[in-house]
């Protein structure tokens, strides 16, 4: 089964780190940083610190396990995260430099309800789950992990 990872990364102000997805023919789309589990990676975390890294050349703490989600060809895991630095210009990931594979913007979102309703986040379950935690007041910078 292919495993991947992705990171919910809130920021300080209470924003949210996307990755606006252009291709063409296909209508624009977002999703959150992230990639394949590669059997050299240590450790799912690893992977994700590795994904982070490769694509905004950032440095994130991870919180926790958020969300997962199963098919019978993919695990999807969701980590909640809490990310200080960023560098969209000084990514490496491999996908960048592929041909055909569409233009990859960062973007930061107010982490709202109204933030996620302005966007067509990839897969809609993630986006369905993370407007019920937003709703519920258990996400957010303030309210989860800064001090």
């Amino acid at each position: 089964m292919i495993e991947r990872v992705r990171a919910v990364l809130v920021t300080a102000d209470d924003t949210m780190l996307v990755i606006r997805r252009t291709k063409p023919d296909v209508p624009e789309y977002w999703v959150l940083p992230g990639g394949g589990v590669e059997a050299s990676d240590e450790s799912r975390e690893a992977a994700l610190h590795r994904e982070i890294h490769e694509e905004i050349a950032g440095k994130a703490d991870i919180i926790r396990l958020f969300h997962t989600m199963e098919s019978d060809k993919e695990r999807q895991l969701f980590y909640l995260a809490r990310i200080t630095t960023w560098s969209f210009e000084d990514r490496t990931g491999p996908e960048f430099s592929a041909e055909g594979r569409g233009e990859y913007a960062l973007e930061e979102i107010p982490l709202s309800v109204e933030g996620l309703d302005g966007i067509d986040l990839k897969p809609e379950e993630i986006a369905y789950v993370l407007r019920g935690a937003i709703g519920a007041g258990t996400l957010g910078a303030g309210a989860v992990f800064w001090s």
